[in-house]
């Protein structure tokens, strides 16, 4: 299961189901586009290492962006950007969890949903 950039940010501001959700994965992926997120997000040195301690200590593994899945994204740019906004982050979010045949779990059901061949669990806070 590959987690959205979203659900972690639901797990820091407190959202008891979205940390029970990654706490009952049997295994915990993420896109280093989410990763690369996160950590431009924070906005200290302190944020930085809570998020690199979170990514550890729970065993997220880091999904690196390969060929394949920079080639799908630019696909589903090509695709859907026009179409439904479809912007890069997103796309090589959906590319990861495609290209590894997992399942996205996400909030943002409208930034995913046009992504015929992804795999989609909807998180609702």
């Amino acid at each position: 299961m590959i987690f959205d950039t979203d659900i972690f940010i639901w797990v820091q501001r407190g959202n008891h189901k979205a940390a029970d959700l990654m706490d009952k994965a049997k295994e915990r992926f993420l896109s280093v586009q989410t990763y690369m997120e996160l950590l431009q997000c924070a906005q200290d040195k302190r944020q930085h290492r809570m998020i690199k301690n979170f990514i550890s200590e729970f065993r997220f593994t880091v999904l690196p962006l390969t060929e394949n899945i920079g080639h799908r994204a630019l696909i589903y740019v090509e695709e859907y950007g026009l179409s439904s906004g479809m912007r890069a982050g997103d796309a090589i979010i959906a590319a990861t969890a495609t290209e590894c045949g997992m399942q996205l779990v996400t909030g943002n059901a409208k930034h995913f949903k046009v992504v015929k061949d992804l795999e989609l669990k909807i998180f609702k806070s």
